[in-house]
């Protein structure tokens, strides 16, 4: 079976988005790739190994590989518990992850075409999402693989990052097929009084785009949920840093 080239779907009106964008700081694409592409990516996404990322003692996050989750299992449960604990006097999160970019330089998986992700993600991607924020100096793009699972979540926070390139604008591609809406794992935006103005539930093949900074959270994942939450996320970045 070919593989399908990755590339925007030629259908989404650009022009339109970047309107709906301008105008309120964020935008949700449907149909962001065509059907063939969309399920090339989903399927790597669904079946390619994740780390384990949550928020560490010191405030930095912590990534373990499945052998070092696996060895150490009463541990790490008991790492993970103790940073629940303390989100609920401050910051928090739990996922599963794939760095995209590190997997990228470090030759992770070498020849798997998950590789090709990461370089559409810094060319064409990078182009469009530049031109539907409004943003020329849009120059580059980060990514990673994220899956939530039953009680997975990511707190209260405005993506300002303390890294040397700035965070222009953030990127959720959701590839998570027949949600329920009482599963969680929205993606909700707060107000300066915490109350939700807006959220999404997760879907397939749509793109979301929004300012940077603008508090947000993902809900937690009901325990109930029978399938995880997929997405590929990062942020446009500008031409500073390495």
């Amino acid at each position: 079976m070919s593989v399908p080239t990755i590339r925007i779907n030629p259908r989404v009106k650009a022009a339109a988005a970047r309107a709906d964008y301008m105008r309120a700081g964020f935008v949700q694409i449907p149909d962001i790739f065509e059907p063939d592409v969309a399920e090339h990516i989903a399927t790597m996404l669904e079946t390619l190994p994740y780390d384990l990322a949550f928020e560490g003692e010191d405030g930095r996050p912590v990534v373990l590989k499945p052998d070092q989750t696996a060895s150490d299992a009463d541990a790490v449960a008991q790492r993970t518990a103790d940073m629940i604990r303390r989100s609920g006097n401050g910051y928090g999160f739990i996922y599963r992850v794939y760095p995209l970019i590190i997997a990228y330089l470090e030759q992770r998986d070498p020849g798997h075409p998950i590789h090709r992700l990461t370089e559409f993600l810094n060319a064409e991607f990078v182009a469009f999402g530049a031109f539907v924020t409004n943003q020329p100096a849009v120059a580059k793009a980060d990514g990673q693989l994220t899956r939530y699972g039953p009680g997975d979540f990511i707190g209260l926070h405005n993506d300002v990052g303390s890294e040397d390139s700035d965070r222009l604008t953030a990127y959720t591609l959701g590839f998570t097929r027949d949600w329920r809406p009482d599963w969680g794992g929205q993606l909700l935006f707060h107000d300066e009084n915490g109350d939700v103005t807006c959220g999404y539930i997760p879907r397939f093949n749509t793109l979301t785009l929004f300012s940077v900074p603008q508090m947000h959270s993902v809900a937690p994942v009901a325990p109930y949920a029978q399938r995880p939450r997929h997405s590929v996320v990062g942020w446009l970045r500008n031409h500073q840093g390495r």
